[in-house]
Order: structure tokens, then C-alpha cells, then sequence
């Protein structure tokens, strides 16, 4: 059963069963904290230990691919590690990508700065967290701008008076490519990838917005509840790009929400590492999409099923649509 509120201003729940029993979790809290009309609630759940979503199996596998992309660099001299090997030798001196990059970084002595251990991990986080984001807010984006053809013939003529249709868009465009990109925030806003961002823990007593958070709680904010609250978004249910460009004339569109009324990369001094690499992934699978495809629903629908998974927050049926070639043949890849 659960319990009154406690000490105010915190709602109070302490039935862990009652807790798991009610799946998916996320959806019942949510659904909890909007019952008792509250934006913030207290959940003790005693000595629980969190399970990692990777499984030691699944990390063994991930890493031997990265074993594989160290040792494919051409080399002179055998060595498990060959990449790191010629930066160390000085057989290479000029970065050609992401991991030369890590390889090459040196302190203040002149000496690597990162372990090849260390490498692979940051390797790790920069692919796992790039991929799942930028993916899932496509996908929705796409979705919704199917749905809305006034809203995708506004990115696809910015598109064509930035770039053209005699070359592929390129990062240096993106700038320039605000309504694009205001199309993938306020997918990042309405669909977040998942419902919590990662939990923090408090080293100490602190009280923020006249709440009381005790030394060692674990805080987690949610991106669906930011996303979607009707206090800081107007239609918060409603897919609309325009909303950003007002509040991002002057300086343009970014991605990351410095004043949390949403969380796409996440902020602060333990934000995301890989922000500038994960919004340039996501603005060049959209503009590419648009770009080289007229997209509409597959034929005998009239639309694209917006209906979001029970279980998580991505589309209840993956994107299926019609794209056809806008651009001249050359400019597609043969393989």
C-alpha cells in the first residue's frame, strides 16, 4: 500500500514491491507524482542495488570490437595495439579520426594522458551514448514531420537554400540549417530516448527551489516530465519546431538546453561528453534524410502511427515510409 505524504513538501513512497509490481515502473511514477500534484517525490527503497543495464557479457563482446578497430591501423612493427603503437613511436603525427584523436591527447609532461584501457572506455560511452540518442529522435522527427507536411517542406526548403541540390550538405551548412535542427530538438523534447536522465547523488544537505534533498539521495530528473510540462511549454503535446526559433533567434538553435526545460545531452559539469559529437551525428542523419529523399506515408496509409511504446518511450511500430530520390544520381553512393 502506499503511504500519506511524508514530511512536507515530499510525497512519501516506501512499498518497494508495490513499486515493481506496477510495470513499467517509469509510467506508474509519473503517473503517481501527477495524482498527488507534485513535481518533485521521495522514493526509499532501502539496500537495493542497481543492476547495469550492460551485462558483463555484452561488455566482453563490445570491447573485442574494439580490440579489432586498434589493431586494423596499416603497421610496421606487431603489436596488439598497433594504433597506439605508431603514435607512441612516432610513426604517425596526424590525426586522421576519434581514436587517433584520444590516442594523441597528451598532459601537461608531454605524456599520453590516456591508458589504452582508458581509450576503450571512453571509445565506449561516446558510441553507446551517439547511436541511441540521435537515432531515437530521428526516428520520431521523421515521424511527425510525415504527419505535418508544412512543417517537412519548411526544413526541406531551408535545406535547398542552404545547400542546393548540386552537393551533400556538409557540418560547416549546419549553422545555417536552424529549422532542421529546432525539428530535432523538439524531438528531443516530446520524445526523450529514456524517461530519467542519469541519477546523481547529492554529497550533501542541500535545499533547491525550497526542497530539502538529503545528503546521499539519489537524484534523478525527468526528461518526460521537463519535456512535457505545460507550465514551461505551450500544446506541450504537440509537435512544434517553431517554439525554438523564437527563443533562439539571436544566437541560433542549439541542441543542448542550458536551462533544463528539456534534457537532450544533459548539462552541467557531469553533462554529456559527447555533446558536440552527438548533435553533429543527428543533424547530418536528418538533413541527409531530407536531403537526398522526398518522404511521405507507404502507400494505402494516410499516415504515420505515432503511438508510443508501453514499455519505453520509443514508436509502439518502427518507422516505415516512402522515400524517393530528389537529387541527381551521382550524388547517391553506389555501395
Amino acid at each position: 500500500m502506499l503511504l500519506p505524504p511524508g514530511p512536507a513538501p515530499w510525497p512519501l513512497v516506501r512499498n518497494l514491491p508495490h513499486l515493481l509490481n506496477n510495470k513499467p515502473t517509469f509510467r506508474w511514477i509519473h503517473g503517481f507524482m501527477k495524482e498527488m500534484n507534485t513535481e518533485i517525490a521521495c522514493i526509499q527503497l532501502g539496500n537495493v542495488h542497481v543492476i547495469p543495464v550492460t551485462s558483463p557479457e555484452i561488455s566482453k563482446e563490445f570491447l573485442k570490437k574494439h580490440d579489432a578497430v586498434f589493431a586494423s591501423r596499416p603497421i610496421t612493427k606487431a603489436s596488439e595495439y598497433s594504433s597506439v603503437e605508431q603514435w607512441r613511436n612516432g610513426e604517425k603525427k596526424e590525426a586522421e579520426d576519434l581514436l587517433d584523436v584520444f590516442i594523441s591527447v597528451k598532459d601537461s609532461n608531454g605524456e599520453p594522458l590516456l591508458s589504452v584501457a582508458e581509450i576503450k572506455a571512453q571509445c565506449t560511452e561516446l558510441m553507446l551514448a551517439a547511436v541511441d540518442n540521435p537515432s531515437n529522435a530521428i526516428e520520431w522527427a521523421l515521424a511527425e514531420m510525415i504527419n505535418q507536411p508544412r512543417v517537412l517542406g519548411e526544413a526541406v526548403e531551408e535545406i535547398d537554400r542552404v545547400v542546393g541540390k548540386e552537393r551533400l550538405a556538409q557540418e560547416s551548412d549546419f549553422q545555417q540549417l536552424n529549422y532542421v535542427k529546432a525539428c530535432i530538438k523538439e524531438a528531443f523534447r516530446l520524445h526523450p530516448i529514456a524517461p530519467f536522465n542519469l541519477p546523481h547523488v547529492s554529497n550533501a544537505d542541500a535545499i533547491v527551489a525550497g526542497y530539502f534533498i538529503p545528503k546521499g539521495s539519489h537524484v534523478l530528473l525527468s526528461r518526460l516530465g521537463l519535456g512535457r510540462n505545460p507550465r514551461i511549454w505551450e500544446e506541450p503535446l504537440i509537435f512544434n519546431p517553431e517554439r525554438h526559433l523564437s527563443a533562439s533567434r539571436a544566437q541560433g538553435v542549439d541542441l543542448n538546453e542550458q536551462d533544463l526545460r528539456l534534457i537532450s545531452f544533459s548539462t552541467g559539469r557531469r553533462g554529456c561528453t559527447g555533446i558536440a559529437f552527438g548533435s553533429a551525428m543527428t543533424v547530418m542523419l536528418l538533413v541527409r534524410l531530407l536531403q537526398g529523399f522526398t518522404w511521405s506515408p507507404p502507400p494505402g496509409q494516410e499516415e504515420i502511427d505515432l503511438s508510443e511504446s508501453r514499455n519505453n518511450l520509443f514508436l509502439a511500430k518502427p518507422l516505415h515510409a516512402l522515400a524517393k530520390p530528389r537529387l541527381h544520381s551521382s550524388l547517391y553512393p553506389l555501395h
